[in-house]
């Protein structure tokens, strides 16, 4: 593998000052009151740069919800990594989701901006990309195993992407974030429970400690941080 030039390196870490830049002043403006004039200062370039890396401000809107797509895709994958059982994990995975919702980032560029910005087609569109798959692929997990009933995996991971989804821009539209954070936590427990295999009265009780012990988990760490 060839070595980077010192043009290639220049023109890479120019980009990704302007990435920052770009995603520090969204955060805080938001997509309409952020010109480009705010993010070339900020990033310590000129506006030829900028126009150089991205066609307008929507190219560079859209690279930056792209790159919170994967960041919030890589840390609900890292938290359904974690746990004793593939349901815990599973629950573990969608309650950061919800956690990640908490995050002024998300918030204003995933669940804010970008559908208004993108249209509700490509907003979902690159949304599904970076997270239907790991829904998906967790139910159909979970089926093979006899946790769920057999199903058809992708209808249920849209509905159930649809749901978190819905449920985070109730988070981020609400004044007590927290407090919002913590009802609807308690309701994607009870939808998540919804999906399982009956089970005998202490088996059932040992479900639903699991799940509120990934709720409650998941919540601490949210606190701590």
């Amino acid at each position: 593998m060839r070595n980077k030039t010192r043009r290639e390196e220049f023109a890479n870490a120019t980009r990704a000052s302007l990435l920052k830049a770009a995603r520090a002043v969204f955060v805080r403006k938001g997509y309409a009151a952020t010109g480009t004039e705010a993010v070339v200062r900020r990033a310590g370039v000129t506006r030829g740069a900028l126009y150089h890396h991205f066609r307008d401000k929507l190219e560079l809107f859209t690279a930056i919800f792209e790159d919170v797509e994967r960041e919030l895709a890589a840390a609900c994958q890292s938290a359904g990594a974690e746990g004793p059982d593939p349901w815990t994990r599973f629950c573990a995975g969608c309650h950061a989701y919800l956690d990640a919702c908490l995050d002024p980032a998300v918030q204003q560029i995933v669940l804010l901006d970008a559908p208004v910005v993108l249209g509700w087609k490509e907003w979902r569109r690159i949304d599904s990309a970076y997270g239907l798959g790991l829904v998906e692929d967790g139910l159909r997990s979970l089926a093979e195993r006899g946790v769920i009933a057999p199903q058809p995996a992708k209808p249920m991971a849209h509905l159930l992407l649809g749901a978190m989804n819905e449920a985070g821009m109730m988070i981020a539209g609400s004044k007590d974030i927290a407090a919002a954070r913590k009802v609807v936590g308690k309701s994607l427990d009870q939808l998540l429970q919804g999906l399982r295999v009956p089970a005998p009265a202490g088996v059932a009780a040992r479900r639903r400690s699991s799940t509120e012990r990934s709720s409650t988990n998941s919540r601490r760490k949210n606190v701590k941080t």
